[in-house]
């Protein structure tokens, strides 16, 4: 195995992973709730020689947004464009900070999104979305997106991570306090 390939490179748990992630981990401080933790669904389809693959699962909580990719989603040899993806990774962050903060939000920053591994037509998407932080008016949310291969192995595959920030507004369209 590599040492300096990113993908190849085994983390510890709770190390973060560059993205800003900081191990996936919400703080029970922030959100007053059970501390989440998305696990070692690290499992990357990249193998090292030798190396078998590891059978990663879904989370066990529901996903946010559940969503299968259609042809007019992909380029003209099936990909998925990720700007799809993450137009799909932001309606997912946008319901749970929308239940966090009791009402209307809008999207603020894209603090981190990386694509791991290409998503095709007919895959299921499955949008995980953590509350990681809450500000005085804004709601930072982890999402990690999973694939269950559309070509029928069950194969499932940890495809993208994002942190997304959405700041609680009003009626007047200007940020507000996010109730306790």
């Amino acid at each position: 195995m590599e040492a300096g390939h990113p993908h190849l490179a085994r983390r510890p748990r709770n190390q973060g992973n560059g993205s800003g992630l900081a191990g996936n981990r919400f703080a029970e401080r922030a959100t007053g709730r059970k501390q989440y933790d998305f696990g070692d669904y690290r499992a990357l389809s990249f193998l090292a020689i030798g190396e078998t693959m590891t059978t990663i699962t879904l989370p066990e909580e529901d996903p946010m947004l559940r969503v299968v990719p259609l042809p007019a989603d992909a380029n003209m040899y099936g990909d998925v464009f990720g700007g799809w993806i993450m137009s799909q990774a932001d309606i997912a962050g946008a319901i749970a900070a929308s239940r966090r903060a009791r009402g209307r939000v809008a999207t603020v920053a894209v603090t981190s999104f990386v694509f791991h591994e290409p998503v095709f037509v007919g895959d299921l998407l499955s949008f995980y979305a953590r509350l990681q932080r809450v500000g005085r008016t804004s709601v930072t949310v982890d999402i990690a997106v999973f694939t269950e291969r559309g070509n029928g192995t069950g194969e499932i595959i940890r495809v993208t991570e994002a942190t997304l920030v959405y700041v609680h507004i009003g009626p007047d369209r200007r940020p507000r306090p996010v109730p306790e």
